[in-house]
C-alpha cells in the first residue's frame, strides 16, 4: 500500500518542523479522518465475482538496478534470477564504497536479506521506495543487502511467500555470483522485512531454525522485524483506536489477510497471529540458537499492539529481543519518509554489530 502515499509524505516532509503538528494534535487529526469506504479501490484493485482480483494500472514508480559505481549511487545493484519456473528473482546491493575504482576490499560484509512489504498482495522489489531504502541501508550499514521477490496472493496464497523467502536463502548459500563471493560474510546473515516482509522474515526465520545445518555455510544471526504485519480475528486496542488510519487502516488489512491466508482459515491462523496456541515451538529453537530479534514499530500504526504482543511472546520463549517503538511514526514510516532512515539505520547497525559473530 506504500506507493499510494509516498508522494504525499514526501511533500509533508518539506514543511518546516515549526509547522508540524504535535503528536497529540496528530492523534486528534487521525481520529477525525474519513473511514476508507472501499478497501479494494484503496489498493487499486477490483474484486471479481469468482473471488479473484484485477490489479489496475497505476503510476507507482519503479526503477532499474544501479550497476554504475558512481558517487550518486549509495550502492551498486543488479537483478538476478532465483527460480525461473516461479518467476522469482532478487536485487543484490553492495555499498558503492566497497567497489569504487575496482578495488575489492578484503573485508567481508554482513548480509541483510530484506523482504519488501505490500500485504502479500502487492508491491515489488523494484519499487522506487524499496530500492532507495535498500541502497541507503547497504551504504549506512556497510552491508550486502539481498532483496528477494516472492509470489503474491491471492494467485499464490501463503505459505507460497514463505517458501520463496526460504528458497532465496538457498540461492545465497549456493551462489557463485562474484559480488557474493567477494564481499559477503555468510556467517553473519540477518533476515529483515517491512510490514508483510517483516511477517515473512519472522516465518522464514522459524522455518530456518529447523534446518540450520542444511543452510551451512550461511548462518543466521538475527531477525529485524520492521513494522511487521500481524493481526487476529479480534481487533486489538491500537486497531480500534486507529481504525480510520489512512496509511494502513484495519479495513484494508482485513482484505489483505482474506486474500493471502489459506482458503478456509480465519485470522487466528499462526501465519497472521503468532500468539495462538502459546506460540511456535520453533521460537524456543531460535532462543537456543542465540539469534537476536529486533522489533521496530510506531505508536501511530494500528498494528503496534500486535507487534508488542509478538515481542512479549518471544521474550517468554527466551529469545533476546530489542524493541524500538517510535511515538510519532505510522506504519512503514521510514519507507515513505527518507528523512527518518538515517536514525533507523544507526539503530539497526548497532543491533547487527552486537549480534554478529566474533
Amino acid at each position: 500500500m506504500f506507493e499510494f502515499l509516498t508522494y504525499k509524505v514526501q511533500k509533508h516532509t518539506l514543511k518546516s518542523k515549526k509547522t508540524e503538528p504535535s503528536q497529540k494534535k496528530r492523534r486528534k487529526k487521525m481520529s477525525e479522518q474519513t473511514p476508507i469506504s472501499d478497501p479494494y479501490a484503496y489498493l487499486n484493485m477490483v474484486k471479481n465475482p469468482d473471488g479473484s482480483i484485477t490489479r489496475l494500472p497505476s503510476n507507482r514508480p519503479c526503477t532499474a538496478a544501479t550497476p554504475d559505481p558512481s558517487p550518486q549511487n549509495p550502492a551498486v545493484s543488479k537483478d538476478l534470477p532465483v527460480n525461473h519456473s516461479k518467476s522469482t528473482w532478487l536485487r543484490l546491493y553492495v555499498p558503492t564504497s566497497a567497489v569504487t575504482d575496482g578495488v575489492v576490499s578484503s573485508q567481508k560484509l554482513p548480509v541483510v536479506v530484506y523482504y519488501h512489504g505490500g500485504g502479500f498482495v502487492m508491491c515489488s522489489v523494484d519499487f522506487l521506495c524499496f530500492h532507495e531504502f535498500c541502497s541507503e541501508m547497504a551504504r549506512d550499514l556497510n552491508a550486502i543487502v539481498v532483496s528477494p521477490s516472492y509470489r503474491l496472493a491471492p494467485e499464490h496464497r501463503l505459505p507460497a511467500a514463505y517458501e520463496d523467502g526460504t528458497e532465496a536463502l538457498e540461492w545465497i548459500k549456493k551462489s557463485d555470483d562474484e559480488w557474493i563471493k567477494s564481499h559477503a560474510d555468510l556467517s553473519n546473515v540477518f533476515l529483515m522485512g517491512t510490514s508483510a516482509g517483516g511477517n515473512l522474515a519472522y516465518n522464514v526465520g522459524l522455518r530456518s531454525a529447523d534446518s540450520v545445518s542444511d543452510l551451512s555455510p550461511l548462518q543466521i544471526r538475527g531477525l529485524i522485524l520492521h513494522h511487521p504485519f500481524f493481526g487476529a480475528k479480534e481487533r486489538c486496542g491500537s486497531e480500534i483506536r486507529l481504525e480510520n488510519d489512512q496509511i494502513c487502516p484495519p479495513v484494508v488489512t482485513d482484505v489483505m489477510w482474506d486474500l493471502s491466508l489459506p482458503v478456509g482459515v480465519d485470522r487466528d491462523h499462526e501465519y497472521s497471529n503468532p500468539t495462538v496456541g502459546d506460540g511456535s515451538e520453533n521460537l524456543e529453537k531460535i532462543g537456543r540458537l542465540g539469534w537476536k530479534v529486533m522489533v521496530i514499530g510506531g505508536e501511530l500504526d494500528p498494528m503496534v499492539d500486535w507487534q508488542r504482543d509478538v515481542a512479549k511472546l518471544m521474550k517468554k520463549k527466551r529469545v533476546e529481543v530489542v524493541e524500538q517503538f517510535n511515538g510519532d511514526d505510522g506504519h512503514g514510516a521510514e519507507i515513505m519518509d527518507p528523512s527518518k532512515r538515517k536514525a533507523l539505520f544507526v539503530s539497526i547497525g548497532s543491533f547487527v554489530s552486537s549480534s554478529s559473530a566474533p
